[in-house]
């Protein structure tokens, strides 16, 4: 009896444990080794996002940094295109340098407005009634010449060069125009100084127009 009571007490015992373990679950993180489990899909989306971000900021950086820019001239008073002078708005005169060189004048145009304008760089200077023009010297060709407002343009006109032989032509007027489209300012033998005989002419020149007094 007493061996049988013991082996019912030894068979019955594994089925109360048996019974006791299915009833109460295995906390995993009861288990020895365990290490739980962290989150890792909020981390891996932020990081994405920062090494997004920061590959835009160096995109647009190197944009900025790398991407030539182009110059640009700026357009000044001094650069920009300038109408032609009217002749209303231009001073001219004209006189004899001394009176013992007679037949050297000195003549100017000055511009009276307050805008830029051009003119002709080669005066043009006839003598009374005689045909042509003063020639330029040095030679050259028509060419604009710019005048600022307020600014003024010299020449020199020589009205006897060479060798001059008899009759030497003699005039009692002469005609400054600063640009070959004007009628020109006329200037009488005593508005310029010179000898009451008249003006003296064989093969004039004029100095091409300059900021300075030749």
């Amino acid at each position: 009896m007493r061996s049988y009571s013991r082996l019912t007490h030894l068979t019955h015992r594994p089925c109360l444990i048996h019974l006791t373990h299915r009833s109460r679950p295995i906390n995993p993180a009861h288990l020895p080794g365990h290490h739980p489990a962290r989150p890792t899909t909020p981390l891996r989306a932020t990081t994405t996002a920062f090494v997004t971000l920061a590959s835009l900021i160096t995109l647009a950086t190197t944009a900025s940094a790398t991407t030539p820019t182009t110059p640009t001239t700026p357009t000044t008073s001094a650069t920009a295109p300038a109408p032609r002078c009217t002749e209303s708005a231009l001073a001219i005169k004209a006189t004899v340098l001394t009176p013992q060189r007679p037949d050297a004048l000195r003549i100017s145009a000055t511009n009276r407005t307050d805008k830029p304008c051009t003119v002709d760089r080669i005066p043009t200077v006839t003598f009374g009634d005689l045909d042509g023009a003063a020639e330029p010297d040095p030679p050259t060709e028509s060419a604009p010449y710019r005048l600022a407002p307020g600014s003024t343009a010299y020449a020199t006109v020589r009205t006897v060069t060479g060798r001059p032989t008899p009759p030497i032509r003699t005039v009692d007027f002469l005609t400054v125009a600063a640009d070959p489209s004007h009628h020109g300012r006329r200037f009488d033998v005593t508005a310029i100084g010179a000898p009451p005989t008249g003006i003296r002419v064989w093969s004039p020149t004029t100095t091409w127009w300059s900021p300075t007094p030749a």
